[in-house]
């Protein structure tokens, strides 16, 4: 394999963080319109971030999670919510074009295979990609297995709630617990030790 040139390399670090300026831009400009569902900002109590750039939503103040829905990938119609009722799903919002989202890959999908017996499941949403090719292309060369909306104009992230723990970069990944609440967020990539750090103390939860 011949190695990423550390030019082109700092540039896709530069794109992700463009990117994610623009996303927080629109979400802020959102908020300014409208709440969105679940508990008002006013009342969310957020515990972080911590260390780890984890960022923790306590049960009573919890924001719902918006409709994530749509078509995949691969053509396929996914409705996270009515697919995986009464599970925790951990969403990842990721870029082909974007290093740290390759470097999270491979702990992604081995923690979505670890956990499923323990009703966790791991969905995508793949912005910011002008074609589902390269994105598609990235699933292969990362072993993917778990599903991804295509969401090329990043409308599926402004769908979440002003005032929550809403994926405001790329990548990003939140965690929704069994009642379909947004419990966890992280803003940069996650490895395994994040990911368990996010997702375990949900599934001690009754």
């Amino acid at each position: 394999m011949v190695p990423e040139h550390p030019a082109r390399r700092s540039a896709g670090f530069r794109r992700c963080a463009q990117v994610g300026v623009a996303v927080a831009a629109c979400a802020l400009a959102l908020s300014a319109c409208e709440s969105g569902p679940g508990v008002s900002g006013a009342q969310r109590s957020h515990t972080g971030p911590d260390a780890d750039g984890i960022v923790m939503d306590s049960g009573n103040s919890r924001a719902d999670a918006p409709q994530l829905s749509g078509k995949t990938l691969e053509g396929a119609t996914l409705d996270v919510g009515s697919a995986y009722k009464g599970k925790i799903v951990v969403v990842n919002v990721w870029a082909s074009w974007c290093p740290p989202c390759r470097d999270e890959a491979r702990g992604l999908e081995k923690v979505s295979k670890e956990l499923a017996p323990k009703g966790v499941e791991f969905a995508g949403v793949n912005t910011r990609d002008a074609s589902t090719g390269s994105a598609k292309a990235f699933q292969t060369t990362y072993g993917i297995t778990y599903p991804s909306l295509y969401d090329p104009a990043g409308k599926l992230i402004l769908r979440f709630p002003a005032g929550s723990l809403s994926p405001q970069a790329i990548p990003s990944t939140v965690v929704i617990d069994r009642k379909g609440r947004i419990a966890a967020r992280k803003l940069s990539g996650v490895n395994e030790d994040t990911l368990h750090e996010m997702i375990d103390p949900l599934i001690a939860e009754k």
